[in-house]
């Protein structure tokens, strides 16, 4: 199953699309996550990528486009992925649409007000990427990553007023998707009764509506 995760920044799509990955046994791919492996490993892709953020701009859809393509290739692909962060606008998504496609694209429709509210509570591990909630999700440790050990920390563009920037950008670039995947029929529109309710719990409504039975 190919599954694309939209949303706004906070919504979880990251944490979601983690617990899915292993449901169903097929890799969650974050792109922000794969450049900022490049950054800390210093790859070519990686200095490239860092004059971007640096500066506060977007990545060109070249550069993201050319990351996809290469990952997608991979073997761990051939029977499907979750994207968590691609595609981010219309070219993106029309460009991937002439070489793959998504079965199902899930929008998790959380309101601005409780994205906002979440953006002082993520923490993100430095080393490996997983992601956290000081009040809904707390690592079994402060500070630290359940998964690989690593320091958990906020990342520079989730502070409030980091936050409200990447929200305009998001209604502006992004949110255009969720009409463009209704009218292919393949968007699943998920709101949850319970924001703050564990993970788990509404991984398991997403994967319900899906049609993946657990």
């Amino acid at each position: 199953m190919k599954i694309m995760i939209l949303g706004p920044m906070n919504s979880g799509k990251g944490t979601y699309a983690s617990r899915m990955s292993k449901a169903l046994k097929i890799p969650h791919i974050s792109t922000g996550q794969i450049f900022r492996d490049n950054i800390a490993a210093k790859t070519d892709l990686g200095k490239e990528v860092e004059k971007f953020l640096v500066s506060g701009a977007l990545v060109p859809d070249d550069l993201v486009m050319q990351v996809v393509k290469e990952r997608i290739s991979k073997d761990d692909c051939k029977n499907g992925f979750i994207f968590d962060g691609f595609p981010r606008n219309l070219e993106q998504a029309m460009w991937f649409d002439q070489i793959d496609g998504f079965d199902a694209v899930v929008y998790l429709d959380v309101p601005r007000e409780i994205v906002i509210e979440r953006a002082s509570n993520r923490r993100t591990c430095k080393d490996c990427g997983e992601i956290y909630n000081v009040v809904t999700c707390k690592p079994k440790k402060e500070g630290i990553c359940d998964k690989c050990g690593g320091e958990l920390i906020q990342r520079s563009d989730e502070t409030e007023e980091g936050i409200k920037k990447r929200l305009d950008d998001y209604e502006r670039l992004t949110k255009p998707l969720v009409d463009y995947y209704r009218e292919q029929g393949v968007l699943k529109n998920i709101e949850f009764k319970n924001h703050n309710a564990p993970p788990e719990e509404n991984t398991r409504i997403i994967l319900e509506a899906l049609g993946v039975k657990q």
